[in-house]
């Protein structure tokens, strides 16, 4: 017989079986705020290390790994070399910047890359893995307690689906509507991005009370005050504020099957006849074939949640 010989090798198994690797180099350097410090300009591994307080040994490992990801630019090598920021990471892990995704990182790096080191437990017992696992206090809870967790928790959430939310304020139509209310809304950056998208919009920010403060912190510093406010209820225990747009930005994936149709339920309840309902997720592809990282957010919420899971288009359709 003649053909072509495939050839298999294990090239993909130990890319992702060394993953952590990778992931933690990365998020080390949003941690150090290493992409802001070049965002100022190109410096070399002895400025690097002054500014962030790194040791001599592996400096040139750290850096040279992260150029070789396509984080960094080089010119020279080793003690002659200077770095700067790819084009992609001073867009986006610029801290200061708009378009700064990196929050999400953090909170990767903070909390969630621990917890996953129980992966394996979550998957026999069904239960979560995060702060509640030692408490008798559910995630919520825990992160609600505590200003600066739940400060950098709703950072995370609003950097995750900045480029979703702007997405949703220029491509949707929103000509037709006047108000809409982001259930959920958390930081309040849905309602932000949306407005000022669609300046005609009076939108609002529904949330618990402690998000109250960060939101309304955000809305100053956006300049949406005009256009948005933050509401304080529960929306498990509260009526839905009527309105002519309801959203949910990552806030279905977060609970059962049974409270996701309730919660759609209470929003179909206050919208008017031509109301819109819009859910934004990391919608897992109908064959579950090809959206990993919907697959691997479903996994999240597994090691984050009692019953929370995502899901399909098909599915949310059902």
């Amino acid at each position: 017989m003649s053909g072509k010989t495939t050839t298999i090798d294990p090239g993909k198994i130990m890319q992702i079986g060394t993953g952590f690797w990778a992931s933690k180099v990365l998020l080390a350097a949003v941690k150090f705020d290493l992409f802001t410090l070049l965002s100022t300009g190109s410096k070399s591994g002895v400025e690097i290390k002054a500014a962030i307080g790194l040791h001599d040994r592996s400096l040139y490992d750290f850096l040279d790994c992260l150029t070789t990801f396509g984080f960094l630019e080089r010119e020279g090598l080793l003690e002659t070399a200077k770095y700067s920021n790819a084009p992609d990471v001073d867009m986006f892990l610029v801290s200061d910047k708009p378009t700064y995704v990196g929050g999400m990182l953090q909170m990767y790096n903070n909390r969630l890359y621990g917890f996953w080191g129980d992966l394996e437990e979550a998957l026999q017992t069904g239960k979560p893995q995060n702060e509640s696992k030692h408490s008798d206090k559910s995630l919520f809870e825990a992160l609600y307690a505590d200003e600066k967790i739940l400060e950098e928790f709703l950072a995370a959430m609003g950097s995750v689906q900045m480029g979703n939310f702007a997405t949703l304020g220029n491509k949707f139509d929103f000509s037709k509507h006047k108000t809409l209310c982001d259930m959920g809304g958390a930081g309040g950056f849905l309602s932000i991005l949306v407005s000022q998208s669609n300046p005609h919009l009076s939108c609002t920010s529904f949330d618990l009370p402690p998000v109250l403060p960060i939101a309304n912190r955000n809305i100053a510093a956006m300049g949406a005050s005009n256009n948005v406010t933050a509401q304080a209820g529960d929306f498990f225990e509260d009526n839905f504020p009527t309105a002519d747009v309801i959203t949910m930005g990552n806030i279905l994936h977060d609970w059962s099957k049974d409270d996701k149709v309730m919660l759609m339920q209470k929003a179909y309840d206050a919208l008017p006849d031509d109301g819109v309902f819009i859910a934004i997720e990391n919608v897992i592809d109908p064959d579950r074939r090809q959206n990993a990282f919907g697959l691997l957010m479903s996994l999240n919420m597994l090691i984050e949640t009692t019953d929370g899971f995502d899901y399909s288009a098909t599915d949310f359709e059902g």
